[in-house]
């Protein structure tokens, strides 16, 4: 062999190490990572009881603006009379986890945060209008808007930045490949 030969394999060989050492840390970092999700499974709800959570919320809301045509749209958002959830109970049309569950769902929307204006007038459970929005709702109203979008920003970049880590670490994987 020449030695151009075997620096170029002793190179190679040194790579190949180096990716080696890199796969056992990542595989260490993930061993963490599923003992870390266990701990926290017992903390707090996986993606699949998040999802049924989520059906739940949105089929509760779905009985909630059939009901209340008047008062639940999801063309129309309005903002709701302070304590319209006792009027929903005493109503009596749905059941008191359902109405909650569906009130937290659709107050908690961007829509609905985007309704929540200064002077706004609040409807109650018959359409009329019940009380106005105040400054400082309207403002809250804003902060959270500004928040639920910077953390979707956040979410955005960490599933950005995860695919490129992914996608170099093939990259070099399939340069590693094609090399012997």
């Amino acid at each position: 062999m020449t030695p151009d030969i075997d620096q170029i394999c002793a190179e190679t060989d040194q790579v190949v190490d180096k990716l080696d050492q890199m796969l056992s840390a990542e595989e260490a970092q993930r061993a963490k990572q599923t003992e870390a999700n266990k701990v926290n499974d017992a903390v707090t709800p996986n993606p699949k009881t998040k999802s049924k959570n989520r059906a739940a919320n949105m089929a509760a809301l779905q009985q909630l603006m059939e009901a209340y045509p008047a008062v639940f749209s999801r063309e129309n958002v309005r903002p709701l009379k302070i304590g319209i959830q006792e009027d929903l109970v005493a109503d009596d049309k749905l059941a008191k986890n359902k109405i909650k569950r569906a009130l937290a769902s659709y107050v908690r929307s961007p829509q609905y945060y985007r309704s929540i204006r200064e002077g706004a007038e609040r409807i109650g459970i018959d359409g009329a209008a019940s009380g106005l929005v105040t400054e400082q709702e309207a403002q809250y109203a804003k902060e959270k808007l500004k928040e639920i979008n910077q953390n979707r920003r956040q979410k955005q970049r960490e599933v950005q930045k995860a695919k490129e880590k992914e996608e170099r670490f093939s990259r070099k994987l399939e340069a590693l490949v094609t090399r012997k």
